[in-house]
């Protein structure tokens, strides 16, 4: 199939409505915070990797506030049973999180956060 071939079956497509970067874009995003847990900077990665257009990055992820991203983490922190009352679990916990694509601020108050509960449970 030589270049313009295959040119014209992507506008094809296009135009039936089954390439649709947006929605693409906007899947992703959903589905890895919902089932991998990360954050808005590894999702930007995976879809830069993807070649999709930065105006549908910036559009999935702002699907999700501040306030969201901070559940999101908190919850990836409980369900992985980590408790952040030594700094070595401290450091563990917010490698995790940074590694999962959240934001080194928004990582350090969830660890943080996490902290005082375990004081608090102690």
């Amino acid at each position: 199939m030589g270049e313009a071939e295959i040119e014209e079956v992507i506008a094809l497509l296009s135009d039936a409505g089954a390439i649709d970067d947006h929605d693409f874009a906007r899947r992703y995003a959903e589905d890895k915070r919902q089932l991998a847990g990360w954050g808005p900077e590894r999702i930007e990665r995976g879809l830069q990797v993807r070649g999709v257009a930065a105006e549908h990055i910036e559009a999935a992820l702002a699907m999700e506030d501040e306030r969201q991203q901070l559940e999101r983490a908190a919850l990836l922190l409980a369900t992985r049973g980590m408790s952040c009352g030594t700094d070595p679990e401290r450091e563990r916990a917010l490698g995790l999180l940074v590694r999962r694509g959240y934001a080194l601020e928004l990582a350090y108050e969830v660890v943080r956060a996490a902290e005082r509960a375990t004081r608090r449970a102690a």
